[in-house]
């Protein structure tokens, strides 16, 4: 099974590149964050139309929005909220293997790493304390589940194309990598890209719009995750982070597509 995640900042402003991605590496599931549209214009048609017919899609207009698509059919559904808000972040979708999806599109946190200056990164922090608390109370370590996303934090040293110079540059501050190292740890999550790719190698998905050349600079940082329970650790058989993605034309993603292959 190839799983794939991708913040696509629009799927109806890239809805071209999204087919691109299928046609090209064909997932079997795809997981969007920032979809950017209410459901009910949600490009279903030209996802069903390549085969991904069993869709769980949860988004609002101009902002947000998650999305699971999948050629392989689901048993069960649910969407979740986190932090009082109906903010589109959160989907899961259960397999008919049992195998359990979660996708997420974790809060930026704005630009001042200081939650009593800076509301947007106080939400930031409570929501990997509730991502944390929720997982903990709620699930397993012992259930296979696959957790994706743009959870809008380089944990790693080389994650961060310049460790010391982002230590204060939200994404990468010590506080949000601290609370996102306590969801991995809550149930043994295993980090599925970086099994297969050591820790002392740079690794991004994420390139800014700012930079005047994005390939040139390379000032990336490694925002979108795939994590595995324990069971499937064993399972894991490939990896690809599609750094070409981010030249994309037209208008591509300022983050690329992030893969995982498992032998299920």
């Amino acid at each position: 099974m190839r799983i794939a995640t991708w913040n696509i900042n629009s799927v109806r402003l890239r809805i071209d590149l999204v087919m691109k991605l299928l046609d090209e590496y064909a997932p079997d599931i795809l997981c969007l964050q920032e979809t950017k549209v209410v459901d009910d214009a949600f490009p279903r048609g030209a996802f069903a139309d390549r085969g991904y017919i069993h869709q769980h899609i949860n988004g609002m207009k101009s902002y947000n929005g998650v999305a699971i698509l999948s050629r392989l059919p689901f048993r069960g559904q649910e969407i979740r909220h986190s932090c009082g808000k109906e903010d589109c972040r959160h989907v899961m979708a259960t397999l008919e293997s049992g195998l359990e999806v979660h996708n997420f599109y974790v809060p930026a946190g704005g630009d001042i790493p200081d939650p009593a200056l800076n509301d947007k990164f106080a939400h930031k922090l409570q929501y990997l304390d509730e991502m944390r608390d929720w997982f903990a109370a709620t699930r397993s370590r012992d259930r296979p589940m696959v957790l994706v996303g743009d959870l809008n934090i380089a944990p790693l040293e080389h994650d961060v194309w310049s460790h010391k110079q982002l230590l204060d540059v939200v994404s990468h501050t010590p506080i949000e990598v601290e609370k996102l190292g306590s969801v991995q740890a809550g149930l043994d999550w295993v980090d599925a890209v970086r099994h297969f790719v050591p820790a002392d190698q740079k690794l991004y998905s994420w390139w800014s719009y700012r930079a005047a050349d994005w390939n040139a600079s390379n000032k990336g940082r490694r925002l979108d995750h795939i994590w595995v329970t324990p069971p499937l650790a064993g399972k894991l058989k490939g990896q690809m982070a599609l750094r070409e993605a981010r030249g994309w034309e037209p208008k591509p993603s300022d983050h690329v597509p992030v893969m995982v292959d498992l032998d299920l």
